[in-house]
């Protein structure tokens, strides 16, 4: 996991510090050394110096060198031996100290090493990490591509459907109009029908009236003529001899005018219209 952007910052920053501070880091060490040796030579030309100077003060004293003599009061020789002792010496500490700094860039070298493992190590992390987010991305980005084109599509579809919902309505507007107007219509064709049957009605009870005023005149006919045959029936039967016509097939006398015209000069054609109108 990559660290946090400050520490990132700071770490950056440091490395700089550290560069900027030890890009001078090899002259100093130069000149600290050619400042050691200086001190080294100094000291060396000083006990040389001395070393003569004693030679100057006691002149019995033999100031040249000669090999396999086993002269050991030479001084000449005494300080130059002092000198390449301390040289020695010098040498063997500065030797220790790259030894040591030797030591020590191993020890960072390794280090370094085990850091550079691990970072890469993180690195590789982070690239196969890297590798599987642009998977998911892509993925990710193909879903929402077929999620803009499913929702593009269903938006097409509420579009088509708002239309036919629409156009619905309208139809559904017209034919409820057109329901009210029928029910109107019929409402008005209920009514006349209504009041053409209370017509009909009207004239059925006025024909039965009719009819049953005309009955009443009938029979109210019918008594006065038993009533007149009844009377008269001694003359009529003085008159069958000489009358034939005025008596029926039965022996009842007939009157010739009761088919034109009856007592209240109503015609018996009334009668029969009577009764066509009772039976339709």
């Amino acid at each position: 996991m990559a660290d946090p952007a400050w520490q990132e910052l700071i770490r950056i920053r440091l490395t700089e510090r550290n560069a900027n501070e030890s890009s001078f880091s090899a002259v100093i060490e130069q000149y600290r050394r050619l400042a050691q040796q200086t001190k080294l030579l100094k000291e060396r030309n000083s006990s040389l110096l001395r070393a003569v100077s004693s030679v100057k003060t006691n002149p019995s004293s033999s100031t040249v060198f000669v090999a396999g003599t086993g002269d050991d009061n030479n001084p000449v020789r005494a300080a130059y031996i002092t000198s390449l002792e301390s040289q020695i010496s010098s040498m063997r500490d500065e030797m220790a100290g790259v030894y040591k700094t030797q030591g020590q860039n191993t020890q960072r070298l390794l280090a370094m090493t085990e850091t550079l493992r691990e970072k890469e190590e993180l690195s590789r992390v982070d690239a196969e990490a890297i590798r599987k987010s642009k998977d998911e991305l892509s993925i990710l980005r193909r879903k929402v591509e077929q999620h803009n084109e499913l929702m593009s599509e269903k938006d097409r579809t509420v579009q088509i459907l708002h239309d036919e919902i629409s156009t619905l309505q309208l139809e559904l507007g017209q034919i409820e109009e057109r329901n009210a107007t029928l029910t109107k219509d019929n409402a008005k064709l209920l009514q006349r029908w209504l009041d053409a049957k209370q017509t009909e009605a009207n004239k059925m009870n006025e024909a039965n009236e009719f009819y049953e005023d005309m009955r009443s005149k009938h029979q109210a006919v019918l008594t006065w003529r038993d009533e007149s045959a009844a009377g008269d029936g001694s003359a009529a039967a003085g008159d069958t001899s000489t009358n034939p016509s005025s008596v029926s097939g039965n022996g009842e006398a007939r009157d010739p005018d009761l088919s034109v015209e009856t007592k209240d000069g109503i015609p018996s054609t009334m009668q029969k219209h009577a009764d066509q109108t009772q039976n339709g």
